[in-house]
């Protein structure tokens, strides 16, 4: 065979071994990214608006720990945090923008223990900040 051909050859594979491994390495990183995005949205689909267009938590028929993990990672909870020492407009805002018995119930039940360790002086309020914020 001649020479040429032979390089020529040679050089192919070596560009197809390039380019096959380049393109492995592009699909590899675009699922770490659609799975980091699929984290970060997984609970996009309990957000809805309610009929004066404010955000709500629509959590009813999901299980209480999907319904916790969600209250826990919704900016709903940041807003909430914001009303801190006013217990009652917590208490509201939990009726208001959250949808699920179970998570109103748990949230309510923060407040109340909350709200009493806060008022007979056990808790300071950092303290009290950080148990609602951690509701399990």
């Amino acid at each position: 065979m001649d020479k040429s051909l032979m390089i020529f050859i040679a050089i192919g594979v070596g560009f197809l071994y390039f380019i096959t491994n380049f393109v492995g390495e592009i699909q590899q990183e675009d699922n770490l990214q659609n799975n980091e995005y699929n984290e970060k949205h997984k609970y996009d689909a309990y957000q809805s608006a309610d009929s004066i267009g404010r955000e709500i938590l629509d959590m009813t028929g999901a299980s209480a720990s999907v319904q916790v993990s969600a209250w826990n990672s919704s900016k709903l909870k940041e807003e909430y945090l914001t009303l801190f020492p006013d217990f009652s407009e917590m208490k509201i805002f939990a009726q208001e923008r959250v949808r699920g018995t179970v998570l109103q119930e748990k949230i309510t039940q923060s407040i109340d223990n909350v709200e009493n360790e806060y008022f007979s002086g056990r808790l300071n309020a950092e303290g009290a900040k950080r148990m609602l914020s951690s509701l399990k």
